[in-house]
């Protein structure tokens, strides 16, 4: 056997929960993406998309990949810097920038690549970097091709991130990079906070709007714009594969600063562009966040009605402020029999566990849509009680609750 052969043998953990019949990940959908999927034959309710505004499968997004594929065909064979750019990708850009209120845009072929494309090419070796400690993994990846000095701060302690600053050198360049909405949490990054320290040490942001996109801001524009702190912010990054129904990525910012990611971010140069159908999807969910409002208030309603259900249950759901609510299980074994559990009952989530989130702090991530019914929010609150109690689970926090519920 080789030495990578080898190597790779002696990982056995999948194998493992494979064979204990509680592996939770790869699960076949046979349908559309929408409030209930097929699997494996079985009606589902989906918990576990981030489709948060439930265009997925929108009659005025599937149309608009499908005219697209009659007029520019499939794909682009080729990277936008050479042969892969069409009038369709510039046209989406454009109204990117508009949205988001900068001067241009620039589209990547997905969201972590955009992350990797933007962070790698904005620094250099003397400068340096400074993250949440619960950034996604494409923040964290595109620190380490970027060859910068990466520095990480508590989560959304802002004493923990001055205390960083304060020891960098003035004449460097200082990024900070941040997730809006925090993908595991669910809570919303103290952009203000972080503004003003940011004007303090004369450092720069990059906000990740992946989960904000049409959750927050005016028309879903995402944390800047909630905070009315769309021009303190360098760029605002995001993806197409959420709220936007479709593939990609993007980021915003200053002309200039774009036009230099146009000619050094590896990531855009030495890959191929988006295919038109994902283009013309994107800006057919760009118009309807615009013209359909109703769809973010409808999925503030499903989100603080879950919310409140869910912590008057006894749920452990940490700070969330989101469509993302986590509910901690704090034993990865315990975490994978839950989400076994709720697919047999009709009910599918996402479970995490580390290095997603740190070790203890395992659980199951419970995503909304806008299309979701509170009817099916309660039919999937109920299933979890039942786990709770043949899965035991979260005592503690449902003992606490119901203890607080007396002494009211």
């Amino acid at each position: 056997m080789s030495i990578l052969k080898d190597r790779l043998a002696k990982y056995t953990y999948a194998d493992e929960v494979k064979e204990a019949g509680l592996y939770p990940y790869f699960r076949e959908i046979g349908s559309n993406q929408d409030t209930e999927v097929m699997i494996n034959g079985n009606k589902v309710l989906m918990f576990g998309s981030n489709s948060y505004l439930g265009l997925t499968n929108h009659p005025k997004v599937k149309q608009a990949a499908q005219d697209a594929i009659a007029k520019y065909g499939t794909g682009c064979a080729g990277s936008r810097f050479l042969n892969g750019t069409l009038d369709l990708h510039v046209e989406l850009e454009n109204k990117l920038a508009e949205f988001f209120e900068k001067e241009a845009a620039l589209i990547f072929s997905t969201g972590f690549q955009t992350n990797l494309g933007v962070i790698s090419s904005m620094t250099g070796r003397n400068d340096y970097i400074l993250i949440d400690e619960f950034d996604h993994a494409s923040i964290i990846d595109g620190t380490r091709l970027s060859f910068s000095k990466v520095i990480k701060y508590k989560h959304n302690d802002m004493n923990s991130l001055e205390h960083q600053l304060a020891k960098l050198e003035p004449g460097a360049v200082k990024m900070i990079v941040v997730d809006g909405i925090f993908s595991m949490e669910g809570d919303i990054v103290k952009l203000p906070a972080i503004v003003d320290l940011a004007k303090k040490y004369h450092a720069e942001i990059i906000v990740d709007d992946a989960h904000a996109v049409g959750v927050i801001g005016k028309n879903g524009a995402g944390t800047a714009s909630h905070f009315g702190l769309v021009d303190d912010v360098s760029f605002i990054v995001g993806t197409f594969s959420k709220s936007l129904a479709s593939l990609g990525g993007f980021v915003a910012g200053d002309k200039v600063a774009i036009d230099y990611m146009k000619h050094h971010a590896r990531a855009l140069i030495f890959s191929a562009s988006i295919p038109p159908s994902s283009a013309a999807c994107a800006l057919a969910a760009l118009d309807l966040m615009k013209t359909e409002p109703q769809l973010i208030d409808k999925l503030w309603d499903n989100t603080n009605y879950t919310i409140q259900r869910l912590r008057e249950l006894g749920f452990e759901i940490g700070p969330t402020e989101s469509p993302i609510i986590p509910i901690y299980v704090r034993d990865n074994e315990k975490t994978f029999k839950l989400t076994q559990y709720l697919i047999e009952e009709g009910v599918f989530v996402n479970p995490v566990i580390s290095p997603a989130v740190k070790s203890g702090d395992s659980l199951i991530r419970f995503s909304l849509m806008s299309s979701h019914s509170h009817d099916q929010i309660d039919f999937a609150i109920d299933k979890l009680v039942k786990a709770r109690k043949v899965i035991g689970f979260g005592q503690e926090a449902h003992i606490l609750a119901e203890n607080t519920a007396v002494a009211k």
